[in-house]
């Protein structure tokens, strides 16, 4: 892998992205929504030449070109090949920002060479520079779930969740965007993905359950009534006793 920290300054930086007013919302276009808001806040103005089949601007501090192609996604490659060897800008000095299946929304990160993940955009810029090379700025748009329908998902308008996290990530990028022109692309890659990490940290393990005290029944503790004791019953009365008054009065008989 190349060495960052002896990259050469970034002099050509490429949104990748399909032209038209169907596509301008669409998740494939995250490298032309980027390239587009980092030229208002520059002060650069992109233009359409038809000589190189691409919106073309140039940062008025140092230079470097801004190039929107508007050949459709899968001949990218045109406008970069024309204006790069035109300007003789070498491979290891090109920026191409672009969506990312592979990363979820909010999720932005930089690196030179590799493979092109099924990516057309890259493909066809591979295929004209001749290298893998060149940078890239991967923007996330999340996966379908189901690579059958990962044509018809980037050709699609992300949701306002989605779309806030993709706008998020773009406004970090345009962060570190001064330090690739300036050549530090090493401290771009810290920059960038420190941001990330303190961003989205890790989720912390559940804590284990204990179980919740039962809640102590309070029982109201009342005075013990005493049994009131039942009126005894009446002795049963000897014979004599059923005399009652009558006896008493008469006496007995002696």
């Amino acid at each position: 892998m190349p060495d960052a920290s002896r990259a050469g300054s970034i002099r050509l930086i490429v949104g990748l992205g399909n032209p038209g007013k169907e596509y301008e919302r669409t998740r494939h276009n995250a490298g032309f929504w980027l390239v587009e808001r980092f030229a208002l806040q520059s002060g650069a103005a992109l233009r359409k030449d038809g000589k190189y089949q691409a919106l073309v601007g140039r940062l008025p501090r140092n230079g470097a070109w801004l190039v929107q192609p508007q050949s459709f996604m899968n001949a990218s490659g045109r406008a970069v090949q024309m204006l790069a060897g035109f300007f003789k800008i070498p491979a290891a000095e090109i920026l191409v920002v672009h969506d990312e299946l592979d990363f979820a929304p909010g999720v932005a990160r930089i690196k030179q060479g590799g493979g092109i993940a099924g990516h057309n955009g890259l493909r066809d810029i591979s295929q004209r520079l001749g290298s893998h090379d060149y940078w890239r700025l991967r923007l996330g748009i999340g996966h379908p779930g189901d690579k059958d329908v990962v044509a018809d998902y980037v050709l699609q308008k992300p949701s306002v969740e989605d779309r806030t996290g993709i706008d998020e990530a773009i406004a970090r990028s345009i962060e570190i965007l001064p330090l690739c022109l300036a050549g530090d692309m090493q401290g771009a890659m810290q920059k960038l993905h420190s941001v990330e990490k303190e961003r989205k940290p890790a989720p912390p393990k559940p804590a284990e359950k204990t179980p919740e005290p039962k809640a102590e029944e309070k029982v109201e503790l009342k005075p013990e009534s005493k049994a009131e004791p039942k009126p005894a019953a009446p002795a049963p009365g000897k014979p004599e006793d059923k005399k009652g008054l009558f006896g008493s009065l008469f006496g007995r008989k002696k």
